[in-house]
């Protein structure tokens, strides 16, 4: 059987960072530790590190129980005004906001600021988008849908972002429409080029395998986007979060199998899969 493994597979930049700073302050001893939401949407790299004694701070209303102690940014960034909390808590400060993210933040923070509307493409429920609301002076619009488009405000100009983890085609024809309806925007796609790369490579496996199969994180938005689009093109796509979901599946004979997983997917859950499709299946 031909087993064909994503290159693009596993963390990424932002998130291998990320997950390196808190073990860096686990190291310096920088007791108590903590991480404001997982540092990545994975459970198992979740529970490693609170073995480690991190420990996670799930919003505004647990921090403010906090008065001691380093608190870690994860990669998906905050707004201004929980990172101004953080400070005025007393807590050590440690942003391990990825760059690419940062970088949505200063261009909405300087359009609203001129007095622009800010429109975030991507899921509003996300912690990442949430972050970025949280850097705009002038309310933001967010939107995934081509219907949610006519709440955009008409009048004025319009600076568009995306999620980093956007689905890219999706990205474009809310783009096109909001063209089509007449609305005089500054496009910038920030949606990441590990993402795109990774989202173009599921696809192309996907299309010439007979299956598929998709590792991350229930709660990953990247982890997601990949499996849909995987299912897209391939209808034996399996989500699994480790291999002992997989062997749980009713899994087809099939002669190609094609692997790849989400951006907060460890390397070692990876190859665990991998290694077991190629010998069992």
């Amino acid at each position: 059987m031909e087993v064909i493994l994503a290159k693009t597979a596993g963390f990424c930049f932002g998130v291998r960072r990320a997950v390196e700073t808190v073990y860096q302050q686990v190291e310096k001893g920088n007791l108590p530790i903590y991480t404001y939401g997982p540092i990545i949407h994975n459970e198992q790299v979740v529970e490693a590190l609170a073995a480690k004694g991190v420990q996670v701070v799930n919003g505004e209303e647990e921090l403010e129980l906090l008065h001691r102690g380093t608190i870690i940014i994860r990669s998906h960034g905050v707004g201004r005004a929980v990172q101004e909390k953080m400070e005025a808590q007393g807590l050590t400060v440690v942003d391990a906001t990825c760059p690419f993210v940062k970088k949505i933040h200063r261009i909405v923070e300087e359009a609203s600021a001129a007095g622009g509307t800010v429109v975030i493409v991507g899921d509003r429920n996300h912690p990442e988008v949430q972050g970025i609301c949280g850097w705009c002076h002038t309310k933001p619009y967010v939107v995934s849908t081509l219907e949610e488009i006519d709440t955009i405000p008409r009048t004025g100009k319009q600076t568009v972002v995306s999620q980093t983890t956007f689905h890219h085609k999706k990205f474009q024809e809310l783009v096109e429409k909001m063209t089509e309806k007449g609305y005089h925007s500054s496009v910038v796609n920030t949606i990441c080029n590990a993402t795109q790369e990774r989202q173009m490579e599921a696809k192309t496996i996907a299309k010439g395998v007979e299956a598929m199969i998709v590792i991350g994180g229930r709660n990953s938005s990247n982890t997601q986007k990949l499996y849909d689009i995987c299912k897209d093109e391939c209808s034996h796509t399996y989500f699994v979060q480790t291999l002992v979901d997989l062997k749980t599946q009713c899994f087809p004979h099939v002669r190609s199998v094609g692997i790849t997983a989400g951006a907060s997917t460890p390397n070692n859950i990876i190859e665990e899969v991998h290694t077991y499709v190629r010998s069992k299946l």
